[in-house]
């Protein structure tokens, strides 16, 4: 344990709303909601609009519109996810060499290796003021709560505590009287499962669980998930900032509020992960051979599942189908809090058609952003989706079916802007990406 409060934890707000909230003017204020669009879609991200209706992150996609009907429903653009996140971590070691991203929204910082005159509360929380201001001149104008404590653990738990847009720093000395009201699922690895042995046992707070033996937990628990929590029960927690080291793959993961449960909610998540991963490859000119598969259980045990192939591929079709069937080895009947899809083995070129014709899989359509007409068919444009036309400009497709695509003229450079509906097919209108600007 820290005698300073030096590890602060960064998490941006409702992270992919926002960057669409952020893109499109039209948006801004209201109830919006990123992940799969069609009817075996997933939650990915719903912004604070929409959470007060109950919306939330691993909802499936067909509950979400029932809670959250007028909404607006998006399939996701992580070309811009990704390099506002490069922004924020470029910002973040502005402050200090020693940061280790958890995800695209969210990282850990060692103020200890910061350039401060000293480790006092009052100087770690201008540096957090700072840094939170800075975050949002680089990501044009995206909110970020920020934690800063003793350790990770408690670093995180404070970052929690005054969302969105908020700064908590726990003095060092008070971890324990922070914890000791909290219900016990504040714990890393205390999910519903978790939750309801300890319940059983009498034990609701972190209070109560500090009270209780590390033989008792061992006993209730197993050895590693019981005193592991004996530890953090008691604000123990001594790991460090570990700086990122070089990626020798491609992954995408996410850690659920509430611990899932069911099959299919996990293979559409799975399904969805492949997609992001295989245009993060493409992205790059990157393919890759072995598919892995990661799965953190309700009691915090992380299982990790590879497959090889005989040659690479950047199919999200391929990664998604190996992904599933990983999945399908392993008992998750007790609950996943996280899931994540990762292609290693790294390879600049690709065996085509290596599992044959893509349709011989369920498409997953809420990962394509559009799919050009093929045999005859027209393209379909997944809403949200950038485009450009060439005598109206820049816009986002809001919506398409029977033939037409509906089109709003708008950037976030602009204000709200007209809304157009044309044929699926208007050769005016096509995909737009940041690096056709670049080109120019």
């Amino acid at each position: 344990m820290r005698a300073e409060a030096s590890v602060l934890h960064l998490d941006l707000d409702a992270f992919f709303a926002a960057v669409e909230q952020r893109d499109k003017p039209s948006l801004r204020g209201k109830p919006v909601v990123v992940g799969g669009v069609g009817g075996r879609g997933v939650v990915s991200t719903a912004s604070y609009e929409a959470r007060r209706y109950g919306v939330r992150s691993a909802m499936s996609t067909r509950e979400a519109r029932s809670r959250c009907p007028h909404a607006a429903f998006l399939s996701g653009r992580f070309h811009a996810y990704t390099s506002t996140s490069r922004a924020v971590m470029a910002a973040l070691r502005e402050v200090s060499p020693l940061v280790e991203p958890l995800s695209l929204d969210e990282a850990f910082v060692d103020l200890a290796a910061a350039e401060l005159p000293d480790l006092e509360v009052a100087t770690v929380r201008d540096a957090g003021e700072r840094l939170r201001a800075r975050v949002r001149e680089v990501t044009g104008g995206l909110t970020a709560s920020v934690g800063i404590g003793t350790s990770k653990f408690i670093a995180k738990v404070a970052s929690d505590l005054d969302k969105p847009d908020g700064l908590v720093v726990v003095t060092p000395g008070t971890e324990r009287e922070l914890l000791r009201p909290m219900h016990v699922t504040v714990i890393p690895g205390v999910g519903p499962a978790t939750a309801e042995r300890l319940r059983r046992a009498g034990i609701h707070t972190v209070s109560e669980l500090e009270s209780v033996t590390r033989d008792e937990l061992v006993r209730l628990l197993g050895k590693a998930h019981g005193a592991g929590l004996h530890a953090l029960a008691r604000a123990e927690d001594d790991r460090s900032v570990v700086a990122e080291r070089e990626t020798k793959s491609v992954s995408v993961e996410g850690t659920y509020d509430t611990d899932l449960t069911d099959r299919r909610l996990l293979e559409g998540l799975l399904t969805r992960q492949a997609g992001q991963v295989a245009e993060r490859l493409r992205k790059h000119g990157l393919s890759g051979r072995t598919v892995t598969i990661k799965v953190r259980l309700h009691d915090f045990t992380t299982l990790n599942r590879s497959t090889t192939l005989t040659s690479p591929t950047d199919h999200p079709a391929t990664i998604g189908r190996l992904a599933r069937s990983l999945l399908a080895e392993l008992d998750t009947s007790d609950g996943v809090r996280l899931l994540g899809v990762g292609v290693s083995g790294l390879a600049d070129w690709i065996q085509e058609d290596l599992f044959g014709d893509e349709d011989d899989d369920e498409p997953p359509e809420e990962t394509a952003s559009v799919v050009e007409a093929t045999a005859g068919r027209r393209p379909t444009w997944a809403p949200g989706t950038d485009v450009v036309h060439d005598e109206l400009g820049r816009g986002w497709v809001w919506g398409s079916g029977r033939g037409v695509v509906t089109v709003r003229f708008e950037t976030a450079e602009t204000d709200p802007g007209p809304v157009r509906s044309m044929p699926v097919d208007d050769p005016a209108l096509r995909a737009w990406h940041p690096d056709e600007d670049a080109d120019r």
